[in-house]
């Protein structure tokens, strides 16, 4: 344990690369303890007989249980006890957005353990090259549209119980939103890695197939499928409503990330201004920085620094690595004929809060003010993307905007079809956790038997190991 109070208090220090050389690339930012350091960090926690850490998080992950692990030099057991409740343990070690370290005890008196940093010693020092294995075979098949987070939950929550799982996607690779997470945060091979893991259960990968066009509810029925799920995705961004929005340099934050992750090579304007302070508003920032020379980036956000939904760790480092932040400002209008030639912002004042205890945005008349650019990136929140989807769903939205389906099963209003999504990769597994525990319940219903617990995802004895160099599963497309 830690050789004094004042150590349990302090972190261990994350390496990671200095601001000046990660702005100019998209190398990966942080790198992995190295595993006296990561034993160290471990050694701090006060493994709490309420694990504060486990109720934040929302697909309940035993982080005490890997702490102790760590903290007892037993890699192999901490990628275990994540890999048993977490299928995309190698994802979630570098992009989760950390909800357990929010509300870890340590707060009070230092700073939290780092959580995600020790998932990520478990992942990469332990033995995480692990085959899942499935229950008996059932005769039940399921379709989910949408290979994201939400979708690769639920087909490991029914193939672990046997179900024959098909999963269509529209793009031509799987992953969904974490397609969009900018390679200073993870390269990109992480899921791969853990889809790998699904090698052995009875899920299939179909991948450029569209729903409504080249997928339907009604195909998928006749095809004999007992239930679907519509694992809903956030490939759609909310829009400003001002005039000038339409001209051709005004990016959606997600439709840029998603082009510089996958896309053709993304030409940036020199002087770029970004609208929003959520997490994927830094995301942008971020990312547009790192594709500019001239490193003139500028974030506007209506209200106040400590009000920003982004993590403080990602609009820090922004900040460190030369974004400049305006805030209290609004947009009115993107100015241009043919392309942006600026944009006229409006001040901003907070009125007192309201019922939700948020203040409102006043605008300040007379105050409007030009800014000159000559690219605009929107980043004012994510939308659920719903084409495709029939009217007949019915489907009910939850406090964030997003498909929970109609019953807390997550069942829509047509019987065997199921809908839910998250804004985040965890909520989004969330989503696919519970939806597939409606589905087990529907289908186990209508067989006449009781629901079917999760099963042990390795089976009895010693998990199977996956061949070195094994990567994921081959999609058919």
């Amino acid at each position: 344990m830690p050789t004094d109070e004042r150590s349990r208090y302090e972190r261990t220090p994350i390496p990671e690369e200095p601001a000046r050389d990660r702005a100019a690339s998209f190398i990966e930012i942080r790198h992995a303890y190295l595993p006296d350091d990561a034993v160290l960090e471990a050694q701090r926690c006060l493994q709490c007989a309420m694990p504060y850490c486990v109720q934040a998080c929302p697909i309940d992950q035993d982080a005490r249980g890997y702490i102790l692990q760590i903290a007892e030099r037993k890699f192999d057991g901490a990628a275990l006890v994540i890999l048993r409740e977490n299928p995309l343990g190698t994802t979630l070690c570098k992009v989760c957005y950390h909800f357990c370290e929010d509300a870890c005890i340590m707060h009070e008196r230092g700073v939290p353990i780092a959580i995600r940093q020790l998932k990520r010693a478990a992942m990469e020092l332990g033995k995480s090259d692990l085959y899942y294995v499935p229950s008996a075979l059932r005769e039940e098949r399921v379709a989910i549209i949408g290979a994201g987070p939400a979708g690769l939950m639920a087909a490991w929550e029914l193939g672990l119980r046997g179900y024959r799982v098909t999963v269509f996607e529209q793009q031509p690779y799987i992953g969904g939103q974490v397609g969009e997470i900018p390679k200073y945060h993870m390269d990109g091979y992480e899921i791969e890695v853990d889809a790998g893991r699904f090698r052995n259960l009875p899920v299939t990968f179909v991948t450029g197939k569209r729903i409504g066009t080249d997928v339907t509810i009604e195909n998928l029925r006749a095809d004999g499928y007992s239930a679907i799920y519509l694992a809903v995705g956030t490939s759609d961004h909310k829009t400003l409503g001002i005039p000038g929005e339409s001209l051709p340099e005004v990016y959606g934050a997600i439709d840029l990330l998603k082009d510089v992750n996958k896309g053709p090579p993304v030409s940036v304007g020199a002087h770029i201004v970004v609208i929003g302070g959520g997490d994927v508003a830094m995301d942008a920032v971020r990312s547009a920085l790192r594709l500019q020379p001239q490193k003139d980036v500028t974030v506007v956000y209506r209200r106040t620094r400590d009000k920003m939904p982004a993590g403080h760790e990602e609009s820090d480092e922004a900040e460190e690595e030369g974004v400049r932040f305006l805030y209290e400002l609004s947009p009115v209008e993107i100015l241009g004929t043919d392309h942006v030639e600026g944009i006229v912002v409006r001040k901003t004042k907070l009125s007192a809060p309201g019922p939700s205890g948020r203040p409102s945005v006043v605008p300040v008349p007379g105050s409007e003010k030009t800014i000159p650019c000559d690219m605009v990136i929107v980043a004012v929140g994510e939308a659920p993307v719903l084409a495709g989807f029939p009217d007949a769903l019915d489907l009910r939205f939850g406090a964030q905007g997003w498909p929970e389906g109609k019953n807390p099963d997550s069942m829509t209003g047509i019987e065997g079809i199921f809908a839910s999504g998250g804004k985040s990769v965890v909520h989004a597994m969330a989503a696919g956790t519970r939806s597939a525990k409606g589905i087990d319940a529907y289908l186990s219903r209508k067989a006449g038997r009781p629901p079917i617990p999760r099963p042990d995802p390795f089976g009895k004895g010693d998990p199977p190991a996956l061949p070195r160099g094994y990567g994921a599963p081959t999609w058919t497309p």
